[in-house]
Order: C-alpha cells, then structure tokens, then sequence
C-alpha cells in the first residue's frame, strides 16, 4: 500500500501521466477506452458462444479488485522455474511505454529469476522481433522461457500494436518464437 501511494503520487505530480503509457494522459478511470470490447463481449451471441449466461462483461470489477488486492505485492516469480524446468513454455511480455508494468523491471526480474537454464538465458542473444519485415520489438530467449519487449506499445499491447501482438500470439502458439529478422528460429 505505501509503494501504491508513493507511486500515485509520482504520477500526480507529473501531470497525470497514463502510468500504463508515459506517452499520454491518462483519460477517464482506466486511462484506456474498452468501451468497443465491453460492447463486443456483451453481445447475446458473444455471451452465449462463451457461455456465460446473462453475466455483464465490465473492464474493471471491483468485486475482483477487492478479491486480489491481497495479491498486488506479492512475489508470483517464485513458481515460475518449476513450470519451465517441466518444459513448459513461458512468454513474457512488455510494452515499452508501459510505466506500471515497466519493461525494464520485467526483463531484470527475467533474468534473475533462478532456473537450470538461467545463465543460458542471460548469455542469449537480444533479436528483433519483426512483423512483415518491420522490428516490432526485441526478444530474447532460451529454452522454454522468451521475453519480449514491444516496441511503441504501452500496457495494453494488443490495443497499441494489435498487428504485432496476434502475430506474437501466432508464432507463440505454433513454436515459432524466438525468429530471428530473416525468418529462421534463432539457436535457444
């Protein structure tokens, strides 16, 4: 709670500043206009394919808010090795403009975090990320854990760089991430 109010105060005194993107201002309660997915994901036939029922999709609830507030400090890291030491694969990712998520506090707790392959992991190499032949941001990986860092996006990487998040997701879900700028998977 201390950290959350020193923070609030920063961004207070810096103008209101989008703490989810230092670009901007942050504009009404979320700093983020959701208000094309709230419509979208409140759709009788959006709620029925998902089956939810008449249960209103909101961006923000503060029922769930009041039910992990407990968790906002906490060190989730620590789980993180024993799913990557059982071959699961783990990507971490982080806009670049994002204040409260930072990418530079993502990729220092990365590479600190203690797992069989960790020193593997800080000696890869950092390669572009691209989309249709333009970087979209950086990568770095080895074995089953990636970090990528997305260039001009804030916390809400697939509202800022949709293109480059779905293909992100794309090759993700079909093995192929790392790629290094001329297509061929980079040794990991």
């Amino acid at each position: 709670m201390v950290c959350n109010q020193i923070f609030n105060l920063i961004v207070d005194l810096s103008g209101g500043k989008n703490y989810y993107d230092i670009r901007k201002k942050c504009v009404g309660d979320l700093c983020y206009d959701f208000s094309n997915m709230e419509d979208f994901l409140n759709l009788k036939s959006v709620r029925d394919a998902l089956g939810v029922g008449d249960i209103d999709f909101v961006s923000c609830s503060s029922t769930v808010y009041e039910a992990m507030i407990t968790d906002w400090m906490r060190n989730l890291e620590v789980g993180i090795p024993t799913l990557l030491e059982d071959g699961i694969k783990v990507l971490i990712y982080a806009g670049e403009y994002d204040l409260i998520c930072n990418w530079l506090g993502n990729s220092r707790w990365v590479h600190a975090m203690e797992w069989s392959g960790q020193k593997q992991f800080i000696a890869a190499p950092t390669v572009p990320f691209s989309v249709d032949g333009v970087e979209a941001g950086l990568q770095k990986g080895h074995g089953p854990l990636l970090f990528l860092k997305v260039h001009d996006a804030g916390h809400m990487v697939p509202m800022d760089q949709p293109k480059a998040s779905l293909e992100m997701l794309r090759r993700w879900m079909q093995g192929k991430l790392p790629l290094e700028q001329d297509g061929h998977l980079s040794p990991i």
